[in-house]
């Protein structure tokens, strides 16, 4: 059986989506829609067999697909979905998503009504290192988990020029930090490790070219005493080759064993008591971006959609942590840790 997708979107992170899907047996990946001329140009000569379309409504006069993958920023997410739920079953929508919790929610129940299985496109924890992370705790390899830091320092921040190659809409988001990227690692903390109870952030803007915060603290606590933190500065970097491969550095820290990932994607584990670490060997394919996690992700809904495997990201479960992001923004404003 293959599954029809088509998308909307097809900007600079969109391209890796139309890269992953083009890549995956059982779909045919039939169409584009973006509103831009210049975009749809480009697309035409990499993607000569795409059909391409100035919106969604052109595109989908042949028929609707299975599958509707929206690649665009959270102002017109919900304007472009609602009037297509009940009419394609399974939409997946881009993270920021949404602009507000209350949005979501409302997008998340109109969903389940209309009977259409809304997913995030949260990529990050499908990045290999992190699956391998996750198994090297299943199998007891850290002993329990007692403390984790991700040190965010893709040094890619810096000056008036910042993200106007890649995102420039980055410039002029109020929210910026914990709103679209900070939450791919409130994601990451809560499928390593479970639901946080508490939040504490303090948040600051490192470039005074754009409207948002950039810097931040963000330190969440689980039940069982467990602290894990989100150090982030995206106008500093860290040791490596491609900054955006792993977007900087991660420790976890057991009674077993301590856990590294460093800027080249190399995981490895350290005995206590002992000085010398040893390699964890795990498959890391190293193309389009963070490990290729745009395909782990979207090869995951596929199996979900095919053979009924858990789906890891609806839209549903999503809102935690979007609830967790307006956490860390209250936190900030009233500075004092806050109660999930």
């Amino acid at each position: 059986m293959s599954l029809k997708v088509c998308m909307v979107g097809g900007g600079y992170f969109g391209r890796f989506h139309i890269n992953a899907w083009r890549r995956i047996e059982d779909v045919d990946l039939v169409g584009v829609a973006d509103l831009s001329e210049t975009c749809r140009s480009e697309l035409a000569t990499l993607y000569p067999e795409l059909v391409l379309q100035p919106d969604i409504g052109s595109l989908l006069t042949a028929g609707s697909p299975d599958i509707l993958d929206v690649a665009v920023p959270p102002a017109h997410q919900a304007d472009l979905i609602r009037p297509l739920l009940g009419k394609i079953p399974t939409i997946i929508c881009q993270k920021p998503f949404c602009r507000t919790l209350a949005e979501a929610e409302d997008l998340v129940n109109a969903a389940d009504q209309a009977g259409t299985t809304l997913i995030v496109h949260e990529n990050f924890r499908f990045m290999p290192w992190y699956r391998a992370i996750r198994d090297e705790i299943d199998n007891g390899r850290s002993g329990a988990v007692r403390q984790a830091c991700f040190r965010l320092r893709p040094g890619d921040g810096r000056g008036v020029e910042a993200y106007l190659l890649r995102q420039p809409y980055f410039h002029k988001m109020e929210r910026f930090l914990v709103h679209e990227t900070g939450i791919h690692w409130i994601d990451v903390f809560r499928y390593l490790f479970g639901e946080p109870q508490t939040i504490y952030a303090d948040l600051w803007r490192a470039n005074p070219t754009i409207k948002g915060e950039d810097a931040g603290l963000l330190i969440l606590t689980w039940p069982n005493g467990l602290r894990a933190t989100l150090d982030a500065n995206r106008t500093l970097d860290h040791a490596a080759e491609n900054h955006r491969l792993t977007m900087g550095e991660f420790i976890l820290e057991g009674d077993d064993a301590t856990i590294t990932l460093d800027g080249y994607g190399n995981l490895a584990y350290r005995l206590p008591g002992t000085t010398n670490s040893v390699k964890i060997p795990y498959h890391l394919e190293d193309r389009d971006f963070g490990g290729d996690c745009v395909f782990g992700f979207q090869q995951h809904v596929i199996s979900h959609l095919l053979n009924g495997t858990p789906l890891e990201t609806h839209a549903k479960d999503y809102l935690q942590n979007i609830r967790i992001e307006e956490a860390a923004y209250r936190s900030a404003e009233e500075r004092h840790k806050i109660d999930l």
